[in-house]
């Protein structure tokens, strides 16, 4: 079983490892509750995950290092545990889905491991891992279902009691409980008076509706960007933790997710991966009570995939309010766009695209649609402009911008 005895001698073993992440204080994500961040981003690979794999691998028995080990990862914990085998001068064989993104299977390979690829899922990758390591002997460095992997996750428990005096609340991400298993244990055992929020993209709610069914529940399928959070089925051991020692579990949306990483980049200068920001996502968007508490965001990890960065930001873009699409209906004739550019300058906002079309059939044949691409300020400013156009006579015939305020 998990204990405290065994998260402390994780710490020790950790030291010179794994960082000592930054906890910071942060003013400028739209709370005004005491706000702090453990920025697990910045550790070691990019992700919270080393701490765990190498807690894990070091308490390995000489005739199992010698076998070599084997994991199922679509990154994070990959990397964990290539850095880990390395130091630890131990074989290592990642089996990884082969849609996993190149820079993550790259970033793999250049820690020494051995990546193999299989066709399809991460389920599939994972049953392939499982044939490898009964056919070899290796053993196999579970990603959150394993007792001293979540001893190692717990470590970073400790060191928020040792970072923020006062602590009230810690929010962390969950995708099959390894981490937030390790730090709610460890809380709880040393000051169960902190309460414990665990956060799930809503696209990937397994462990949510466990906890809500008292029961693990597997679902038939996951839709997030969040890929370091999109597990079917939580873990038989992980369950019973989250269970015991989470006060909550919430969700948030891709949308929510996707601003909270815009807000993470633009206010605070750090670079979050979905998994990463769920925490803070759900802080931003009022998931979980904070008022007048110290709440730390644990922000698991950074590895987001670059082909994926710009369609985040132009989605939490547009779920902020900082870019809008109005579609209008003219008369076209000249001086219309004049018209239309005049009002959206009196009233601040910037056009940044126009898009002019007379071909619709439905449309009378003096009659056009113009769509003008926007920067906002705010919804605010987004329904200051759509009101000045209606009332100057203009009709709206789309509105694209979600009621998404934090």
């Amino acid at each position: 079983m998990i204990s405290l005895e065994n998260i402390y001698q994780a710490a020790g073993v950790l030291k010179g490892v794994s960082r000592v992440t930054d906890l910071i204080e942060v003013t400028k994500l739209g709370t005004h509750d005491a706000l702090y961040l453990k920025c697990e981003n910045l550790q070691k690979t990019g992700s919270f995950k080393l701490r765990g794999a190498y807690y894990k691998i070091s308490q390995l028995s000489a005739d199992e290092a010698a076998a070599g080990i084997i994991a199922c990862s679509a990154g994070n914990h990959a990397q964990g545990v290539a850095l880990a085998a390395a130091k630890r001068g131990i074989d290592c064989t990642i089996v990884m889905p082969d849609g996993a993104p190149i820079s993550k299977v790259e970033a793999t390979r250049s820690l020494g491991a051995e990546v193999v690829l299989v066709p399809s899922s991460y389920d599939d990758a994972f049953s392939y891992a499982r044939e490898l390591q009964a056919q070899t002997g290796a053993t196999f460095i579970h990603p959150f279902n394993d007792y001293a992997v979540m001893e190692g996750q717990a470590t970073i428990g400790l060191e928020i009691l040792n970072q923020l005096e006062g602590v009230d609340a810690i929010v962390a991400p969950i995708g099959g409980g390894g981490l937030i298993s390790g730090v709610a244990y460890a809380i709880k055992k040393l000051n169960p008076a902190i309460k414990i929020y665990g956060v799930q993209a809503s696209g990937a709610a397994s462990m949510a509706e466990s906890v809500h069914e008292h029961k693990i529940c597997s679902t038939s399928s996951v839709t997030t960007f969040a890929d370091g959070i999109a597990v079917r089925t939580p873990g038989d051991l992980t369950f019973p933790l989250v269970e015991q020692y989470v006060d909550e579990v919430v969700t948030v949306s891709e949308d929510e997710i996707a601003t909270a990483i815009l807000g993470l980049m633009e206010k605070e200068k750090l670079v979050a991966e979905g998994a990463g920001a769920a925490s803070v996502a759900a802080v931003m968007f009022g998931k979980v009570p904070t008022a007048g508490k110290k709440t730390v965001c644990i922000v698991s990890g950074g590895n987001i995939d670059v082909n994926i960065l710009s369609r985040v930001i132009t989605r939490g873009l547009v779920t902020s309010g900082r870019n809008a699409t109005l579609q209008i209906a003219l008369e076209d004739k000249p001086g219309q766009l004049v018209g239309v550019s005049t009002i959206i300058s009196q009233c601040g906002g910037n056009v940044v695209n126009v898009h002019y079309s007379g071909s619709d059939p439905s449309m009378a044949i003096n009659s056009c649609f113009l769509t003008i691409g926007l920067e906002t300020r705010d919804f605010d400013q987004i329904r200051e402009i759509e009101t000045a156009l209606r009332d100057a006579g203009f009709h709206l015939v789309e509105k694209s911008t979600p009621n998404c305020n934090p």
